[in-house]
């Protein structure tokens, strides 16, 4: 016998928010599948709350800086909730729908109970959408990957960092810290 699983459009998933089914879940919509998302620890937590506010900072007007919220991708059936997109400013736009692939500069996700989700299929889900940036912040290592070069198949492109200052492909003007992304 075969099993198969309901794939779940964006509208679908609206429509179960709007009912409240989902009220007391913290989930995401990755691939047409409705994910449950990993808890945050405390270091997670105050780590991407930190670097939200350093990039707010950083960015000005240039940008806007969203903490935990959602991301539609379309192509895929996915409105994923990173820790952190930066995404043009559209203002009233978004009370409309969420940033589109197109609005986004690079999204930032805090790992550590994810990471396994995070680099095997989150990074597919960002690069077949074309954001030109996905940085992960591994919490066990702690260290900052960097993924450019979106293609259909993944990004061709990954660094690592410890330390050091680094560039977004966006604001190359901008120097950021890999410390203060890291919480350290």
């Amino acid at each position: 016998m075969n099993v198969t699983t309901v794939k779940w459009t964006i509208k679908d998933y609206h429509q179960i928010i709007a009912t409240g089914i989902l009220a007391e879940r913290n989930v995401e919509l990755i691939n047409g599948e409705i994910v449950e998302m990993s808890p945050e620890g405390e270091y997670h937590a105050y780590a991407s709350d930190e670097a939200g506010e350093y990039l707010i900072y950083l960015l000005g007007q240039k940008a806007k800086v969203r903490q935990a919220k959602p991301i539609t991708i379309p192509e895929t059936n996915s409105e994923p909730e990173p820790d952190i997109a930066i995404v043009q400013r559209l203002g009233k736009d978004y009370r409309e729908h969420h940033p589109y692939p197109e609005n986004i500069f690079w999204v930032i996700e805090y790992s550590n109970s994810s990471l396994t989700k995070d680099l095997e299929v989150k990074t597919k889900v960002y690069a077949a959408a074309g954001i030109p940036e996905y940085w992960i912040i591994n919490l066990r290592t702690m260290e900052l990957i960097v993924f450019r070069v979106p293609t259909d198949a993944g990004y061709q492109s990954h660094e690592i960092f410890k330390t050091g200052e680094i560039r977004s492909l966006a604001f190359p003007d901008v120097s950021i810290s890999v410390e203060t992304l890291l919480g350290v």
